[in-house]
């Protein structure tokens, strides 16, 4: 099983956690590409909208990896969907039309903020869950299967390397149950 991560994260080279991830994908045995959105496209585009396509065909399951930012993607992320995410390639009434039907996506997410403050109760008084509903529809509207997101909370603030390093170990180990779904 090959998967594609589409990795956006506007500042790459100030990202702990993300770095660390990269680490662990890089000595892991894993089948992936991980696509550098940022690299590829250091003024915001335009997209290679045909090359962009032909690499979600060539995988057999997708995960979009980005920092929580402003509660949402990266604009390069949600650029990246506007655009590539089209009539008659990602939705239509046809089969043919539907080249992401049955692939596994999942999110790798970054969040600045404690778990905590995701909650009724919380500083933000929403779950993460709730915050990514748009891009759960939008994986369902494509006829995808959206796999629960996996979250590294706090990268704001003094990060333990222990924990961060078994969260990279956890990424890993949830790529392989990602690939297993596809």
């Amino acid at each position: 099983m090959r998967t594609l991560i589409i990795l956006a994260h506007p500042n790459l080279d100030k990202s702990v956690v993300n770095h660390t991830w990269l680490k662990a994908l890089e000595a892991s045995d894993l089948q992936i590409t991980v696509h550098r959105l940022y690299e590829a496209y250091p003024n915001g585009g335009p997209l290679d909208v045909e090359a962009e396509q032909a690499r979600v065909r060539e995988h057999d399951a997708i995960v979009w990896q980005f920092p929580f930012y402003w509660f949402s993607t990266p604009p390069l992320l949600k650029q990246w969907q506007d655009e590539v995410l089209t009539h008659d390639f990602a939705y239509g009434h046809s089969e043919g039309q539907r080249q992401l039907a049955g692939k596994p996506i999942g999110m790798a997410i970054s969040a600045g903020i404690k778990q905590e403050d995701y909650m009724a109760s919380g500083r933000y008084h929403y779950s993460l869950d709730e915050l990514l509903r748009p891009l759960d529809v939008t994986i369902r509207y494509i006829d995808a299967v959206p796999v629960k997101p996996w979250v590294f909370y706090g990268a704001e603030y003094d990060i333990d390397l222990p924990q961060l390093e078994a969260n990279a170990q956890g990424y890993v180990s949830y790529l392989r149950q990602l690939a297993h779904a596809a």
